[in-house]
């Protein structure tokens, strides 16, 4: 296979799996990292709040789609990648994208007044980047004061005042509202790969961050989903709760 084809089908399997760069940093979407956390949320937490469906039949569809991309594609390469790459390597690349994601989580820290937190982040930043060794050890993390809540830009909104308006699931992308739609757009902007010149280094660069996040969460989605009565409720719950926590972790609900 040629170079550029197989930068080609890099760019089909991140199309067809992949993570946003915002649950990237965030991103929080059912197939992917930092963010299945909210997975969690449908078995420790209390009733989701309600929270307008009006496109359900395209969101169950959309549900059925990534679904199936999770099963087919994203979890088989997951297994593989899991199989033949050391815990440590794994651990340090997931260390080098949450520390990446630093910018990120600074100005949202700031933009909700929240200044101690963007010190703090900024100061985790600064720690990891230089004594972690461009932050593939996250020397920082035994330092409460340097774990502030994570915030993105949804959450941004969410301070401002601004509901969650209604459901949607975005294909690939997995879960999401009105308001964190727009907040994924924000992130977009505060992620540095987004100003990377090379448009297949971002590729290959956002598809090593979405399979090497799979790694760690496999059988997460499966769990949630077998226990399910009606799989796309409880992850529709369970999305909303996992987002109104971390406002009320914040302070500012």
């Amino acid at each position: 296979m040629t170079r550029k084809g197989f930068l080609i089908a890099v760019l089909g399997l991140l199309l067809m799996t992949a993570a946003t760069a915002g649950f990237a940093a965030q991103s929080k979407d059912p197939f992917q990292n930092d963010n299945l956390d909210f997975l969690e949320e449908e078995e420790k937490a209390p009733p989701a709040p309600s929270i307008a469906d009006p496109l359900e039949p395209w969101n169950r569809a959309m549900f059925q789609f990534n679904d199936k991309l999770y099963f087919w594609v994203l979890k088989p390469v997951a297994q593989g990648y899991k199989a033949v790459t050391p815990d440590p390597v794994r651990e340090g690349i997931r260390n080098f994208f949450h520390n990446l994601a630093g910018p990120l989580r600074i100005v949202n820290c700031f933009l909700q007044g929240k200044m101690a937190d963007s010190a703090d982040e900024m100061a985790r930043f600064v720690y990891n980047s230089t004594f972690g060794i461009a932050g593939f050890l996250d020397l920082a993390k035994e330092n409460p004061k340097l774990n502030p809540p994570e915030e993105d830009f949804g959450q941004t909104l969410g301070v401002m005042g601004l509901g969650h308006g209604f459901f949607i699931t975005w294909p690939v992308l997995g879960p999401s509202s009105l308001r964190d739609t727009f907040g994924k757009g924000g992130d977009w902007f505060l992620t540095p790969m987004t100003y990377v010149d090379d448009t297949w280094t971002q590729i290959g660069v956002d598809a090593l961050d979405t399979i090497n996040q799979t790694s760690f969460r496999l059988g997460d989605y499966e769990a949630l989903k077998s226990a399910a009565i009606d799989p796309y409720v409880s992850f529709r719950n369970a999305y909303i709760q996992y987002r109104e926590k971390q406002l009320n972790d914040s302070g500012r609900r």
